[in-house]
């Protein structure tokens, strides 16, 4: 790994590059420089980053800047990252890599953990004398130091700034993966999603990111197994088991709950056995639906039941053979399809004989695509998944699970797309209609449940952990993640699920259509946590550009959408957006004020804030203009005032050479009522100062022509401007003006 050649030759590996000498400026100087400055034609900038440096501190007060952190080019961006104090006893990477916010692993990350040395998309940085150290690695610099560059772009190695928050990172390299000392995050935008494109400017995170968030738990119905939100009569089933915890009830059978506050509507907690006696039974597999309420479900060993709500007992039948591990709605009415280990049966609810049987070469688990007429079973132990289809019923194709042989986690069919995607261990597998793997998602937890949702094409899968303390990779918090059915992507922001593990059961998980609800199952807790979907603010109106007299009333308008509703704050610039602070008050969408010449060329942008992040609109400039005829201008007091002061209020002067008194026939706007200026003689070459309103302040209404006033008077150019400068500075001048403002209307 070598230094790209454009950048600066370093002393050590590492080491901060040369800083320059710091110069003395002069008071003459500075002048010279804001009379070229006012020189520049509006709206053409003066210099153009992407955004300037920012730094962050570490946890353990580590300092790492980015050179540029905003407006990146999604299609490449060169980013210089420099910093100090890590500690040297511990390697780091540095890269563009997802923010899954405090306290979680930054990942993925735009050209992986590079360990070969060749790549320019992440840095590894090495304390001094590491094995790794050379063609590998750079070495820290004194105190900890570092200085690379990156060449990042948004979208790449699994991970699309566009569709997630991202950060410029450090984090500890491969060797001590888990220690989250060394990670310090600098959040980041590429262009797509900058101010004045649509949507907004994402804070923290993209506008317009969506995000659940946990907002109950239900208790109620022992250790869920399964879940099924009826289409038709909304009502929550549960199919559970028995809660070791709660030793004095048996939670056994079908829980029907209200999805709004989780109440029990209804428990039935009784099917038929093998000799057709009722017994308390536990609801394994929810099958699916009966029409207007109810579901059917199987129960252990070999039961097949259905009941609804409000039914004292379960109807149901034992069917023959061995213990049933899948469940399913069949091809006619009255019929399901049922796993059996290997063999495939389609049998009646009424009598539990069985229509048809097929015996598979293995596989536990299937799922059904009713619209193709498929059936999809996995074979986990041997590594395969067959298809079966339904007409013939008869396998038609089997394919390889790659990897091999792994943990039985789901077997799910997308009604929309006929994909099958299916959960080995930590991935999850998503094969087309014809059987052709198109996709691996690979995860830090197990893949255990998922569950579409047709209305907005997402499928939502659940992530157990392991659950095993002794793992250092095991941590007890399971995810959920939501992905785009046609890309793939990540379409939700990635959701912790504390305490949910696989020690004690897998998770299962029911989605309102439309995707505003998700509950999930969590076995090992008992409980059954609905999630509630939000949005991050996206906006719809940001402010325009403003162009006002001085005292006239102008409002800006902004307005955005997001769940919940956003709180609004307006923001303002007098420095061209190097910094900005609050407006006081300023809480609606609308902000109004009276402008004032002190305000021109101020900017002002709103902030949308919820639970999410937070977005900001576009910047609006207001441009005031003198105020047409006599009065007061430029936020000043009215009265005359000497030395040209362009602000309004007192001023003072000092002389020297032959340039003449800061008085004379000068104005600022003052009434044209109004005497002579400040006394004094009148100079010829003097700084008489503009007149930006009214006439001049002896009555006249004859401005002056001479020295600088003449630059917004008549139009003078801005090098005769500077000449008059470099002029004044030659001749000792040197004037000090301090000027008293008014403070009116928004800041």
């Amino acid at each position: 790994m070598t230094p790209t050649p454009d950048t600066a030759p370093r002393t050590a590996p590492g080491a901060p590059p040369g800083r320059r000498r710091p110069g003395r400026r002069t008071a003459g100087g500075a002048a010279v420089a804001a009379l070229l400055l006012a020189g520049v034609p509006a709206g053409l900038a003066a210099g153009a980053d992407a955004g300037g440096p920012k730094t962050a501190t570490g946890p353990k007060g580590q300092k790492l800047t980015a050179s540029v952190t905003t407006a990146l080019d999604p299609a490449g961006q060169k980013v210089r990252m420099t910093g100090e104090g890590y500690g040297l006893t511990s390697g780091i990477y540095v890269a563009l890599c997802k923010d899954n916010g405090d306290n979680r692993t930054p990942s993925p990350c735009l050209g992986g953990a590079d360990m070969s040395g060749g790549s320019k998309t992440s840095q590894w940085i090495v304390p001094p004398g590491d094995p790794y150290e050379g063609d590998l690695a750079l070495a820290f610099g004194p105190g900890g130091s570092f200085d690379v560059e990156l060449d990042i772009t948004a979208k790449g190695d699994g991970l699309d700034c566009a569709e997630v928050a991202c950060a410029l990172v450090t984090r500890a390299d491969h060797r001590a993966a888990g220690d989250r000392t060394q990670d310090v995050r600098i959040p980041v935008a590429f262009a797509a999603r900058q101010p004045g494109e649509p949507g907004g400017e994402g804070v923290d995170v993209p506008a317009g990111t969506v995000a659940y968030k946990a907002a109950a738990d239900f208790t109620s119905a022992g250790k869920p197994l399964d879940l099924l939100l009826h289409p038709d009569s909304k009502k929550l089933y549960v199919g559970a088991d028995n809660l070791p915890d709660t030793a004095d009830v048996d939670e056994r059978g079908l829980h029907v709950l209200n999805p709004q506050d989780g109440t029990s509507e209804s428990w039935i907690s009784q099917a038929p056995g093998s000799t057709g006696a009722l017994r308390a039974s536990a609801a394994a597999r929810i099958a699916g639906p009966l029409p207007g309420d109810g579901v059917v479900y199987t129960y252990p060993l070999r039961g097949v039941g259905s009941a609804k709500a409000g039914d004292k007992e379960a109807a149901g039948v034992w069917l023959a053979g061995s213990t049933i591990t899948d469940i399913a709605p069949g091809t006619a009415p009255g019929t399901v399809l049922v796993a059996q280990g290997a063999k495939l049966s389609e049998v009646e609810r009424a009598t539990g004989a069985a229509t048809r049987t097929l015996t598979l070469p293995g596989g536990t688990r299937f799922a059904v695509d009713p619209g193709r007429g498929v059936v999809w079973y996995g074979d986990f132990t041997a590594g395969k998944l067959h298809r079966v289809d339904l007409a013939a019923f008869a396998v038609t194709g089997t394919f390889d699970l790659p990897g091999g042989p792994g943990l039985a986690g789901f077997v799910e069919a997308d009604p929309a797309t006929g994909a099958v995607w299916v959960g080995v261990d930590r991935s999850v597998l998503v094969f087309d209609a014809a059987g052709k793997l198109v996709k691996t998602l690979v995860g830090g937890d197990l893949a255990r449940a998922a569950a579409f949702d047709r209305a907005t094409g997402r499928a939502f899968v659940v992530r157990q952990d392991g659950g095993d303390l002794s793992d250092p990779a095991d941590d007890n918090n399971g995810t959920l993640t939501v992905y785009d059915t046609t890309d793939f992507s990540v379409a939700a922001r990635e959701l912790s699920l504390p305490g949910n593990h696989s020690q004690a059961g897998a998770a299962s998980l029911g989605v309102e259509p439309g995707g505003a609800t998700v509950f999930v199952a969590s076995p090992a807790e008992g409980k059954v946590t609905k999630l509630v979907r939000q949005v991050s603010p996206l906006v719809t109106r940001a402010p325009a550009d403003l162009t006002a007299k001085d005292g006239e009333e102008v409002t800006l308008t902004a307005r955005a959408e997001a769940v919940p509703e956003p709180a609004v704050r307006w923001q303002v610039s007098a420095d061209g957006g190097q910094t900005w602070k609050d407006v006081e008050g300023a809480t609606g969408t609308a902000l109004a004020f009276t402008a004032r010449a002190a305000q021109d060329g101020h900017r002002y942008r709103a902030e949308f804030r919820n639970d999410v992040g937070a977005t900001r609109t576009a910047a609006a400039t207001l441009t005031v203009t003198a105020a047409t005829g006599g009065g007061e201008t430029d936020g000043g007091t009215g009265e005359p005032s000497t030395g040209g002061n362009s602000n309004g209020g007192d001023s003072t002067s000092a002389t020297g050479g032959t340039s003449g008194s800061e008085g004379g026939t000068e104005s600022a706007g003052g009434s044209s009522t109004g005497g002579s200026a400040d006394s004094g003689p009148t100079g010829t070459t003097g700084g008489a100062g503009a007149t930006v309103g009214g006439a001049s302040g002896d009555g006249s209404g004859t401005a002056a022509t001479s020295g600088g006033g003449s630059l917004a008077a008549t139009g003078t150019t801005v090098m005769s401007a500077t000449l008059a400068a470099l002029a004044l500075i030659g001749g000792g001048v040197l004037v000090h003006r301090r000027a008293r403002r008014r403070a009116e209307g928004a800041l």
